[in-house]
């Protein structure tokens, strides 16, 4: 089933990042061999190399500030009551599970230069030179810090709930005789909590790293909402404006097979991670 779903799609992605299409091909042409010319356009365009560094830039924030907010609120979450535990834990499932698109059209009400809450706030407290500030158009620093929190916010609830679980199944016996020897509650958290559960930490950060790199719909639609494309793109939406927008699918497969590579880099750290906490050389 996984070669039926996935494997005849991935074939077909790699024949075509070696085929040229244009405009013979949209009224049924078969499509032309182009050998490596598309990989050679894309490692030569200046532009690529731009979304590529942003891309991984973007990556690497977002994912570390979940990773760091995800730790944060899990060690929180053991020193809480069961009953302000229990709302929290519901409240981040609810988040987590919030529709992207639901969720992205709250986000663009905060932000929206003329009645916008975030604006409204900024001004409030006299900074008047937020006021009508189009954080979308702007500019892309402004760009990307809104879309680094929509990601931030729609991630950090997994990674709470999944390092709190690990928490929790640390035996009780190991921390009351820490305790017993005098360590302090942070000294717990910091010496003995957190190193035994750093293969989950570790898994779940590279995970974040894979799906921070392949982000595309928080991306595109904040673009709809005002952002400069051509400024704010990330492999995701830059692959999608290649093809479909363009109809330029040989470049557009191209530049898959290159985040698939990358992404095949960190997945293959992943299983490494997998095997190894499996027992498995």
């Amino acid at each position: 089933m996984v070669l039926v779903a996935l494997g005849y799609p991935l074939v077909r992605q790699a024949v075509m990042s070696f085929q040229h299409f244009g405009l013979a091909q949209q009224f049924g042409a078969p499509a032309e061999w182009a050998g490596l010319a598309n990989y050679k356009e894309i490692l030569t365009d200046p532009y690529f190399w731009t979304v590529f560094v942003k891309s991984v830039l973007f990556c690497l924030w977002t994912a570390g500030i979940t990773m760091a907010l995800g730790v944060l609120f899990a060690v929180l979450m053991l020193r809480l009551s069961k009953v302000v535990r229990t709302i929290l834990n519901t409240t981040l499932v609810i988040v987590w599970a919030m529709p992207a698109l639901a969720s992205l059209t709250v986000w663009q009400w905060l932000v929206d230069p003329r009645s916008g809450l975030l604006n409204y706030t900024l001004t409030s407290l006299g900074l008047e030179s937020f006021n009508n500030f189009n954080w979308l158009g702007g500019n892309f620093w402004t760009f990307y810090l809104i879309a680094s929190g929509v990601i931030i916010w729609a991630s950090m609830p997994l990674v709470t709930i999944t390092i709190y679980a690990a928490l929790a199944q640390v035996p009780g016996e190991i921390l009351e005789a820490a305790q017993i020897d005098g360590a302090s509650w942070r000294q717990q958290i910091v010496r003995i909590q957190l190193p035994m559960i750093l293969p989950v930490i570790a898994l779940i950060g590279v995970l974040q790293i894979i799906w921070d790199l392949r982000v595309f719909t928080q991306i595109y639609v904040l673009q709809q909402a005002g952002g400069i494309a051509s400024e704010t793109n990330l492999l995701g939406t830059y692959v999608y404006q290649t093809g479909i927008a363009q109809g330029n699918y040989g470049v557009a497969s191209a530049l898959a097979m290159v985040i698939l590579l990358l992404t095949l880099a960190m997945t293959f750290k992943y299983l490494q991670m997998l095997y190894r906490q499996g027992g498995v050389e």
